[in-house]
Parts: C-alpha cells; structure tokens; sequence
C-alpha cells in the first residue's frame, strides 16, 4: 500500500507504513537546534552527539575554544592551555608570542599581517617553532564574525565553526616566514632613522631622570656598593635564572623582579626584595611576599594597579616615568649606588631591540644602558662565570687517587707493618673504652 502521511497540529506525523501491515504509527516532529549559525535537524532516536563527536574527530586540523580580543593586553590574561586566539596585531612582537607559547594554546588567527616588511620581528617565528598554527591577514571582519566562546577549527589557512567558513588568510610556516624575514631586514635602516628622532625626543622629555637621576623614588632597601640582580619576564628568563642559583648563593645580592619576573623569582623559591611593575600582572602572593613594591605612574602621575595594592594594604611608591619598567628598575639600582647589576630576561640582540613591541621605548633603553655602562652584565655571562669548571665526580675521583697512592706507599715501606699494627691497637683501645662506658 502507498505510504501516507498527515501532519498533526501538535507537531506529530501519523499515517501508514507499508511495512506495518495496517497499523497507524506516529513520528515525532524532528527537533531544530542552531550550531555556529547552521541550523541542525535531528530525530529523538537518533545519537546526535555521538554523530557529531565522530564527525568532528575525523575532521583535520587544529580545534579550540575562541578567544577574542583586539587589545592584545587584556587577551592575554584570559588565554588558557587549548585556546584559539584571535586578535589584531600588526607585526607581531616576541613578547607577545612568549606569552601565547606560555599559555599553551592551539592556535593563532591574526586579523593584520604579523609581518608587514617594516622590519623583521620575531613573534611569528617563535609561534612557528613552538608548533602553533599562525593564520594571518584574515581581515577585520573575523573579530566580529567569531564570537567569544565558540569551538574552531583551523586547517590550511582556513578557519572553521563547526563546517562553516569563517575566515580565510596564510598560513605561515617556516619557509614563508624565512623569506618574509629577508624582506623585512631591508627596513630596519628606516628603523633605526626613526630611532634616532625618537631618542633625541625621549632626551629632552626626560633629561633630568636620565642624566641627574632627579624623580627616582626613595627605598628601604639598601642597594649602595652591593650587586644587584633585576629579572625581567623576557626570552629564557627561567633557565637562565636557574643557572644563576651559584651566582646568587655566593654573592647575596639585592633581587628586583620586574612585573612577571617577580613571580617566576618566587616560583624559583627566591624573595624578591622589590618589585617593579604593574600590579594588577602580578600574582598576590608574590605582591605580599616583596619586601617593596614600585608602581610605574605616567608622567602625569595616573599609576595603574595603585586600586589593588591599596586594597591588598601593600606600601608602595610610584614612579613616574615614560620608560619602561624594566628601565626603571635599572635606574633605580644605578641611583642607589649599586655596584654591579646583573640581567635577566632583557633583550640583547639588535633584532630584539627593534622588535615592534618594544619600538616605543627603545630611546629609553637604549640610554639606560649607555649610562650604567660597565655596570651591566647580561646573566648569562654571569652564570658562565660562576658554573662549577670542575665536576663533583671528578674531585671525589682526585681525592680517591690520591688515598690509593698513599696506601700503596706505605704498604711497601719497611714502616708499613708498624703502622698497621699502631692502627689496629688504637682502634681496639676506642672500642674497649666504648665498650666501659656502658658496663
């Protein structure tokens, strides 16, 4: 018999099967559920989830959470293990990418380009090599068409939501990104004529902090003649401040930690005895464990993070100044008389001095250190110093020769025997009296 089918106004379908020889069977109007904009038509009976979950298995590529964001500072603290990051930053700085590899997340989608050929920065290069997956130039519109919080999936230079394509851009990898450098190093000479007008300006805005040390906060902690050691959350920092554990027990010196270098001190179970930077990027219990905290204020004197010392019940003492912070601990070591300061986490290298997260302060660090001069040392020359030139094993092995060869001498010398037998007397002596002690 022909199937016929009627729909009901309370949603069911009642009719004839031709397989139920007469019966009257009833079907259940499929339900609607919206997913990443599709809508998804699916029967009660049906195991939607698990035909999801396999559909989803079987797709190629990377997925996670989105998180989006275009004021990269604010993304950044709200970034976690798996997420798709999606922001707008033109030439991505190292900085950023340090702390996107920290985070460990899936992926990157960058609405600008992360290398515009204005100069080679290093942030998409250190995203590639720690194996996140960059797209880039996917266009502004992807801020507004992913939404925070949905599941993506990102393959081939294409970005997905669920099926749905959502934006497209290149996906670097490390030829393109090597060729992308070569370019790019073609700008660094306009880079560096921008520099110069830049630190001229800087000099005459703060002439007298550079040269005078005149604004420069009071401390209680005592810095004059001593060595000082200031960390920065830069490339490396926690290596290179475990290599410096021989330097830091020998010397004791003052330890500044500058924002996110100030919790990785107190990770490495060291007090930082001041810390400078933003509050409101440091944990708190490394704010309450400082011996002093200095707050970095712009010039007008407008200090962020002063809210949450304040409720914390934290002492602290601004500084107001256009430099950056890592700058300011320096100045503040150099005014207070130290004799050495020592470096880590700061950038050494040419690349990393005009890489473009730090293209704004690059006059102020390139004054402070022609002013400190010889009192600088990058840290990994001082842990180079200071690492143990001969190895435990090889004096326990010395010591060792050494009680041979003069068991061998006496035990050929006519002496030998005399001294064995004074030996052997003396050892009976001791146990004999030990023996009276309790009898």
């Amino acid at each position: 018999m022909p199937e016929r089918w009627t729909r009901r106004s309370d949603g069911l379908v009642t009719g004839c099967d031709p397989g139920s020889l007469g019966r009257v069977t009833v079907r259940r109007k499929p339900a609607r559920r919206e997913h990443c904009g599709l809508s998804i038509w699916h029967h009660r009976d049906m195991k939607l989830p698990g035909v999801l979950s396999r559909a989803k298995q079987s797709l190629p590529g990377v997925t996670g959470v989105a998180r989006v964001d275009r004021r990269t500072g604010d993304l950044l603290r709200r970034i976690g293990r798996g997420d798709v990051v999606v922001l707008d930053q033109l030439d991505l700085d190292r900085a950023t990418a340090d702390a996107l590899v920290a985070a460990e997340v899936a992926g990157v989608v960058n609405a600008s380009v992360s290398i515009s050929g204005r100069f080679p920065n290093l942030g998409p290069e250190v995203l590639v090599d720690a194996g996140i997956p960059l797209i880039d130039g996917v266009g502004v519109h992807a801020l507004r068409e992913i939404r925070e919080g949905s599941k993506l999936r990102l393959h081939g230079g294409i970005v997905y939501c669920g099926t749905k394509e959502v934006a497209r851009g290149t996906l670097q990898t490390p030829e393109t990104i090597a060729d992308q450098m070569i370019e790019a190093k073609a700008g660094m000479s306009t880079q560096l004529e921008a520099f110069s007008a830049n630190t001229i300006e800087f000099l005459r805005r703060e002439r007298s902090l550079i040269l005078d040390g005149i604004g420069v906060p009071e401390l209680r902690v005592p810095m004059n003649n001593r060595q000082v050691l200031v960390v920065a959350p830069g490339a490396d920092h926690v290596e290179d401040l475990k290599n410096l554990k021989r330097y830091i027990s020998e010397h004791r010196p003052v330890i500044v930690g500058v924002a996110g270098g100030a919790d990785a001190l107190k990770e490495a179970g060291y007090k930082p005895d001041v810390i400078v930077g933003d509050p409101d990027r440091i944990s708190t219990d490394t704010l309450i464990a400082g011996s002093e905290v200095v707050i970095p204020a712009d010039p007008d004197g407008h200090a962020p993070g002063l809210e949450r010392i304040q409720d914390l019940g934290i002492g602290a003492v601004t500084f107001p100044a256009s430099s950056n912070p890592e700058d300011l601990a320096l100045l503040l070591a150099d005014a207070h008389g130290a004799r050495l300061i020592v470096t880590v986490g700061f950038q050494a290298t040419l690349r990393e001095f005009l890489d473009s997260g730090r293209s704004g302060s690059n006059p102020s660090t390139f004054l402070t250190r022609l002013k400190l001069g010889s009192k600088l040392v990058d840290g990994k020359a001082a842990a180079s110093l200071h690492r143990t030139r001969v190895s435990t094993a090889a004096i326990a092995l010395l010591v060792l020769a050494a009680l041979v060869s003069v068991a061998a001498a006496v035990a050929v010398s006519g002496v030998g025997a005399t001294y064995t037998d004074w030996i052997v007397d003396t050892w009976n002596d001791g146990v004999a009296w030990t023996k009276g002690l309790f009898t």
